[in-house]
């Protein structure tokens, strides 16, 4: 016989612990934070464990919590997704076409895509690249993922991850040079690119300097060409730092100024038709969450290890 802890109160520890939230779990599930308290406190009772951390200003999952929430998730979500095949009660879906950024999907969502896969064998994902405005009239995507500094003006509109923008470049450009204030970047060849979030001209102004004339600037269409051209010791490119992470944190690139006039915006994920109608939407919304959870942790880590440097 399986022993099966009360499913009203793995309800309310899953929406809580996906949203870190009790408040936003009460009003998911249209119940009071105190419900959801209790749910929780019923749940640990249950197990004998402790499951979340509460302080005064933030809720977060002890390592019990934490891999109990990795297999309810996924189990939620299955069926979910059951229920809609066996109700028909939605337009059935059998792939989700996901539209973004080619730099971003090559270097951010592909390395983690077959996570989501592995949860979900059952959905199909078909990824297309785009940096053009969002149009569902015209393209057959049903999610459509973008950067901007501003919500876009559309339905279904979700903010998931903040990305904090910088030079980056190769250790060995800086040879024989002296890179002490943001004045050197005059020094350094410029790259840019011709969907870039931040024109070299404003990171000047924000770093205050003074005189803004780099001695040679090569251009490029796409950023994924100009983050090569940096990779190639060409020269030093403003890009999202989330997207060179790895090559910072193993000595293959480095952030010359540091967080000097940085800019942060977010990306934000799009949907055709709103989230809750469509769980298989739903899930990769919540797989999209939790995937950028873990990189902007990782990118807390390294902003500090810029900062004291």
């Amino acid at each position: 016989m399986r022993k099966i802890p009360p499913l009203n109160a793995l309800k309310a520890f899953e929406s809580a612990g996906r949203h870190h939230s009790f408040t936003k779990a009460a009003k998911e599930l249209n119940v009071s934070q105190g419900a959801i308290s209790k749910q929780v406190a019923t749940l640990e009772e249950w197990l004998n464990t402790q499951l979340f951390i509460r302080t005064q200003s933030q809720l977060s999952l002890t390592e019990a919590g934490q891999t109990l929430l990795a297999t309810v998730t996924p189990a939620f979500d299955r069926i979910a997704l059951t229920t809609m095949r066996l109700t028909e009660s939605l337009t059935e879906v059998s792939a989700l076409n996901v539209n973004a950024p080619p730099t971003f999907t090559m270097r951010w969502l592909i390395p983690r895509i077959s996570s989501f896969q592995k949860i979900h064998p059952e959905i199909e994902i078909k990824l297309t690249t785009s940096t053009a405005p969002i149009n569902f009239r015209e393209f057959s995507y049903d999610i459509a993922i973008r950067g901007s500094q501003e919500e876009p003006e559309l339905d279904n509109s979700t903010p998931f991850m903040t990305e904090t923008i910088i030079p980056i470049c190769r250790p060995d450009l800086l040879m024989n040079k002296s890179i002490q204030t943001p004045e050197n970047i005059n020094q350094l060849t410029v790259i840019g690119y011709d969907t870039e979030p931040m024109k070299w001209s404003e990171w000047a102004q924000s770093a205050g300097v003074n005189e803004y004339r780099p001695t040679v600037a090569l251009q490029f269409e796409q950023m994924y060409f100009a983050l090569q051209a940096a990779n190639e010791g060409l020269g030093v490119v403003l890009v999202p730092l989330f997207l060179v992470a790895d090559d910072i944190a193993t000595g293959k690139l480095c952030a010359p100024f540091g967080m000097l006039g940085a800019r942060q915006r977010k990306y934000y994920a799009v949907s055709r038709i709103k989230v809750k109608d469509n769980p298989m939407i739903k899930v990769f919304y919540e797989w999209l969450s939790r995937e950028s959870i873990e990189t902007e942790k990782k990118m807390k880590k390294l902003l500090m290890q810029q900062v004291g440097s």
